[in-house]
């Protein structure tokens, strides 16, 4: 009998009390997702059609933008759903296949942000080489490296919960599926899921914030052997956007872990609040940040501007 091994669905959590608000919580998440959409369209757009900006940076800039659209349209319309039509149960499978999207594609983005970084140590360490190391091509396999990367870390982990035995409890602690939310209902030894789902967070996320710390600390030394310090404001200059970027992918990752690892008692509204941030707030604020950093960027939008308003 199926239901003795998993159950046909799960129910997203609400918050409790809060029942009256989630139109309006809905109509904020609705806000972001356009602001997503709209930012991160407009970057494939402007990198597409601009081609001075056909540059490997930019290209990883484009990748970051269609992870970012791929990770929230996962996500939000199914949050939204529940918000507004109080369709609280995702079934098995769905659960499982937005898991595995969700982990996957931060993993992507993880590897994508180490690429980055390295563009970054290299255009500054070694500028006249930079070219030669990071062509077009060698930008395009990265890209394919790391969308194989993420997807053969992290398939194993819904095979691992679709054996498993789940209790009567189905009720999640976030408005969609994460793999530590959903193998801690399940009412059987989840060890190597714990141990795998570790391994792989260490060998993906864990690896690539280190190297991109190890490049940041070879970009600082590279940087702070130039004379002047208006030259090493203006070279580091180009790496604070990367940095943001950064910042805001991996502090709303840990506050996650975190929250999952010693907060259990805290309120369900933690929970679900550091959920939605981790999935929109980087995806918000990527395109912002590289829209205010990038003056080819802001000068191809104010053009965009110029001409619709003529």
């Amino acid at each position: 009998n199926r239901s003795d091994l998993s159950p046909s669905s799960f129910i997203l959590a609400s918050i409790p009390g809060l029942e009256a608000a989630h139109f309006w919580m809905a109509i904020l998440l609705c806000s972001m997702y356009i602001l997503t959409v709209t930012g991160n369209c407009a970057v494939l757009f402007i990198v597409k059609t601009e081609p001075s900006l056909h540059a490997p940076m930019y290209f990883f800039l484009c990748m970051l933008a269609a992870i970012d659209l791929a990770l929230s349209t996962s996500t939000v319309p199914r949050v939204l759903s529940f918000y507004w039509f109080n369709t609280r149960e995702i079934s098995f499978g769905a659960c499982l296949v937005q898991m595995f999207l969700i982990h996957t594609l931060s993993a992507i983005e993880s590897t994508v942000l180490l690429a980055m970084a390295v563009d970054r140590y290299v255009a500054i360490c070694h500028p006249l080489r930079h070219a030669a190391i990071l062509t077009n091509a060698v930008t395009v396999k990265i890209g394919l490296v790391a969308t194989a990367r993420g997807v053969l870390f992290f398939l194993p982990l819904p095979l691992l919960l679709l054996p498993l035995p789940f209790c009567s409890s189905r009720v999640l602690s976030h408005s969609f599926c994460l793999h530590q939310d959903v193998m801690n209902l399940a009412c059987a030894n989840t060890t190597p899921s714990v141990v795998y789902g570790l391994t792989a967070i260490l060998l993906v996320m864990g690896l690539d914030a280190i190297l991109i710390c190890l490049s940041y600390i070879l970009i600082l030394k590279a940087v702070l052997r130039l004379a002047l310090w208006k030259e090493r404001l203006k070279v580091f200059s180009t790496c604070v956007a990367h940095i943001c970027v950064v910042l805001a992918f991996y502090v709303p990752l840990i506050g996650l872990s975190v929250v999952h690892r010693f907060g259990k008692d805290l309120a369900p509204l933690v929970h679900i609040t550091m959920g939605n941030v981790y999935i929109l707030v980087p995806a918000v604020l990527n395109p912002i940040i590289y829209g205010v950093r990038t003056k080819q960027i802001q000068r191809r939008i104010l053009n965009l501007f110029h001409i619709y308003n003529d």
